[in-house]
């Protein structure tokens, strides 16, 4: 089996649950789970809220080792995301088209995967990981992401402000929220994040969001969440940050941008580090997509945009770093934003923030 290792987690328009297509929240997911997320409270009062804060000085936040995620499964290329009407936040202002089913081509395709995967990857032009420094409204939606693990040890991922409804939600990786059966606490979100200076404050979470499949099973083709945080000095965080737009089930292999806080070597977590090229699909073990990007742990989480404008710094959010094959260090997988990404993110929009 290969071993996975981690990566890693004026503004796009607010949009409100009724867009949601018709029927989504019945889906059935190819696992066999009902599409709907688990959710649970991460503080429950502003008394806890301000510990969390004072827990994260300069110190631990510098000391914060990027999170490993589990091995991938056979199982995890069985079942698939829930395929659904392609959606965005942008409403009318998006392109939106049909996206084109994919399934997998058969166990026979694992022998000679990683051969397949590098030349896909290697098709493509592409920046395979660079400091952003063009500026716009990914500097200041992206953000690193802190938290304490269940055995105790304080571990940092990535995550990204997108609009929403209570214009208060992160989205990031599954496993940063919670694995191997427990979740996180003192979960924060910086964003903007610069060489250790919180430009735009530090933002504690009130609820933590994930889908049924990575909750039961940390299948990796849903590994996604979505975070709600507490307003700040009486303001909300896209009210404060701003928000980029989110997609659901749009078209693969599509030129892509990725974003994160690598903070394992050769990086160290300081700078905003971005990868960008045509997605190709996984042909190893899951039904994620790929992109040649070299970013390390404490990425996991970080976004992945289609239609991502360089000169304002907006997109559509479309996937989430996830993970890497340790046979091919160069290529990064996230998983497919299908209706069971949808549901953690209408949830997580209508949750009250406080």
């Amino acid at each position: 089996m290969h071993r996975r290792v981690a990566l890693l987690s004026a503004v796009a328009l607010t949009v409100a649950g009724a867009l949601v297509p018709a029927g989504a929240a019945q889906a059935r997911s190819g696992t066999g789970l009902d599409p709907r997320p688990v959710r649970w409270s991460a503080t429950d009062s502003s008394s806890e809220r301000r510990n969390v804060l004072q827990y994260w000085t300069q110190q631990r936040t510098l000391a914060a080792r990027p999170l490993d995620t589990p091995a991938p499964r056979r199982g995890d290329r069985s079942g698939g995301p829930t395929q659904g009407t392609p959606w965005a936040t942008r409403g009318a202002s998006a392109t939106i088209t049909q996206r084109t089913p994919w399934t997998s081509g058969g166990t026979s395709r694992v022998q000679t995967a990683s051969a397949s995967t590098a030349q896909q990857g290697a098709r493509v032009p592409n920046s395979p990981g660079l400091r952003w420094t063009d500026g716009g409204a990914v500097v200041r939606t992206t953000g690193r992401v802190f938290f304490t693990t269940a055995e105790g040890g304080n571990a940092s991922c990535s995550g990204t402000a997108v609009t929403s409804a209570n214009e208060s939600v992160v989205m990031t990786a599954g496993h940063c929220v919670k694995i191997d059966g427990a979740a996180h606490r003192n979960w924060v979100f910086i964003p903007g994040f610069d060489n250790g200076r919180r430009p735009f404050g530090t933002w504690v979470a009130t609820r933590m969001l994930t889908t049924q499949q990575w909750n039961a099973n940390e299948d990796i083709n849903f590994d996604i969440a979505a975070v709600v945080v507490a307003p700040l000095q009486g303001r909300t965080l896209t009210d404060v940050v701003g928000g980029q737009g989110v997609a659901f089930n749009q078209p693969r292999q599509r030129q892509m941008f990725s974003f994160g806080y690598p903070a394992a070597p050769p990086f160290d977590g300081s700078r905003l580090i971005y990868c960008s090229g045509r997605a190709f699909n996984d042909t190893v073990m899951t039904r994620d997509q790929g992109l040649r990007c070299n970013m390390t742990g404490g990425a996991s989480g970080g976004p992945w945009f289609q239609g991502f404008n360089e000169s304002t710094g907006l997109g559509w959010l479309n996937s989430v770093n996830s993970f890497k094959y340790d046979f091919a260090p160069d290529f990064m997988f996230g998983p497919f934003f299908g209706n069971e990404a949808m549901a953690v993110y209408q949830a997580a929009q209508n949750t009250n923030a406080t």
